[in-house]
C-alpha cells in the first residue's frame, strides 16, 4: 500500500509491504496559498456568536484523533455512567466509541453530528 506522510513541512511517498516500508519519494509540502480579500461595497453583518464553551464545568471528554462525528448519543441534563457511549466518532472508516470516563451529568454537548474534530476537541462536558 502506498501512502503520503507529511511531517515538519516535509511530505514523503511510503510503499508498505509486509512489515517492510520503503521511500518511493520525498518532497516539500506545499502551503496554501493565502486566500485573497474579498472586496464589500457595504460592511457584512457579523455572524452569530457559537454557543460557548465552558470547560470549567466538569470534566471535557475531548476527541483522541481528528475524524466525522457520525452520532451523538447523549444530550445536555443526562445522566451518564462511566462506559456508557457519548459519541460515535469516525477516523481512518472505523467507527470508534468514545465513552464517559466518569459518572456523572452531562453538563453540555459541544459538538454536533456531522461536524468535523481535531485531536483534542472537547465533545462532552461531564460534570
Amino acid at each position: 500500500m502506498k501512502y503520503k506522510v507529511t511531517l515538519n513541512g516535509k511530505t514523503y511517498e511510503v510503499e508498505v509491504e509486509k512489515g517492510k516500508a520503503i521511500l518511493l519519494d520525498e518532497y516539500e509540502a506545499l502551503a496554501p496559498a493565502p486566500a485573497a480579500a474579498p472586496v464589500a461595497a457595504a460592511p457584512a453583518a457579523a455572524p452569530a456568536p457559537a454557543a460557548p464553551v465552558n470547560l470549567a464545568a466538569g470534566e471535557t471528554v475531548v476527541a483522541p484523533m481528528p475524524g466525522n462525528i457520525l452520532r451523538v448519543d447523549v444530550n445536555q441534563g443526562d445522566v451518564v455512567k462511566a462506559g456508557q457511549i457519548l459519541v460515535v466518532l469516525e477516523a481512518m472508516k472505523m467507527e470508534n466509541e468514545i465513552v464517559a470516563p466518569k459518572d456523572g451529568t452531562v453538563a453540555q454537548v459541544v459538538t454536533s453530528k456531522g461536524a468535523v474534530v481535531d485531536t483534542g476537541a472537547p465533545l462532552v462536558i461531564i460534570a
